[in-house]
């Protein structure tokens, strides 16, 4: 007898294998798309609409998608899928692997709220396919005009979503408030001072004027860490090292960022995206001498990308960061009731 396979979880599947390999957003798109679309639909229409021919016929669904879906009604792993699975991820070392299986959540991603490709409920199911105990949700603050960010009253409307959500997973996984807020020029943080004290993790991340001077980005970074809300110092020097919008790191004073940083209880953030990977070792090895806090995050605009925490970690683990000040290999209870300011 053939076995029976779930062909909306096959795509699904090979969308996520794609976001880890970074793939480009068209190709992830067309599976993400065709998903979206069967997910709605009896496995038995979907099965008569493959043997028939007519799964190209529904808007959203392509030849490649549905030669998949006919691989996948038939009993067969879609070759597509077959060819991803086989590409193995690079083996890390001893100490890298322990820091992965330590970690129990990540501290800042997106979702289609703001530039994220994907909605809080599929962030949410791949994290917990991927053995997290936790996940926040950081979309961007009002000014990132560019990412869609989020207005006071928009992220009002998440945080009600986010508490619907969590009231039916129930015990055993939470999703957690927060945002990216931008560090505007003077340092002052671009979401109401208000609602940010209701947030359970707060990022403040730079992104605009990234070439502003010295002394001038120093001071712009310590009166954000000054202030009382903030949790994580996102990617630090705002770099860019692969793709077509390489970006050199912002100037700043390290040395005293990463003091101020340990002084106010700060986490330095070591973003996994392989495009950032910031910050460079010589800082990361500085924060860590510094007494530093940290959190290991993917920085995630997919849910594929939720798994490039090996990326973080491997960094970390060269820059000797002791597992116990990474925030994210606590637990939940902990991270929550952690001193502010």
């Amino acid at each position: 007898m053939t076995e029976t396979r779930d062909a909306v979880a096959d795509l699904r599947r090979i969308a996520f294998l794609l976001e880890r390999a970074h793939e480009s957003t068209y190709r992830v798109r067309a599976f993400r798309t065709a998903a979206a679309v069967l997910r709605r639909r009896d496995p038995d229409e979907i099965a008569r609409l493959a043997r028939t021919g007519e799964l190209v016929r529904l808007k959203g669904v392509g030849d490649v998608t549905a030669r998949c879906v006919v691989e996948s009604v038939s009993g067969e792993p879609p070759a597509y899928l077959q060819r991803l699975e086989a590409i193995e991820p690079t083996p890390l070392d001893e100490a890298a692997e322990a820091l992965v299986e330590a970690l129990r959540g990540d501290c800042h991603t997106h979702t289609d709220a703001s530039d994220g490709g994907s909605p809080l409920r599929e962030m949410v199911e791949t994290a917990q396919a991927l053995g997290h105990d936790y996940l926040v949700i950081t979309d961007h603050s009002p000014r990132l005009t560019v990412a869609n960010g989020l207005s006071a009253e928009r992220l009002r409307a998440q945080l009600e979503a986010i508490a619907e959500l969590n009231a039916e997973l129930g015990e055993g996984f939470r999703v957690l408030t927060g945002i990216e807020v931008d560090i505007n020029e003077d340092g002052s943080l671009d979401q109401d001072e208000a609602l940010l004290a209701e947030l359970d993790v707060v990022v403040a991340s730079v992104h605009s004027k990234l070439r502003m001077p010295r002394a001038e980005m120093t001071e712009r970074m310590l009166a954000a860490i000054d202030n009382p809300h903030v949790d994580v110092l996102g990617h630090c020097t705002g770099r860019m090292v692969t793709g077509s919008r390489k970006r050199p790191e912002s100037q700043f004073d390290a040395a005293e960022v990463f003091a101020a940083c340990a002084e106010r209880g700060v986490a330095v953030e070591v973003n996994s995206r392989p495009e950032r990977l910031d910050p460079p070792r010589r800082l990361l090895r500085l924060a860590a001498e510094a007494g530093c806090e940290f959190t290991i995050d993917t920085d995630a605009h997919a849910p594929g990308q939720l798994d490039w925490l090996r990326n973080g970690c491997e960094r970390a683990a060269e820059c000797a960061v002791p597992a116990e000040r990474i925030l994210n290999t606590w637990s939940v209870e902990r991270l929550l009731t952690r001193p502010r300011g």
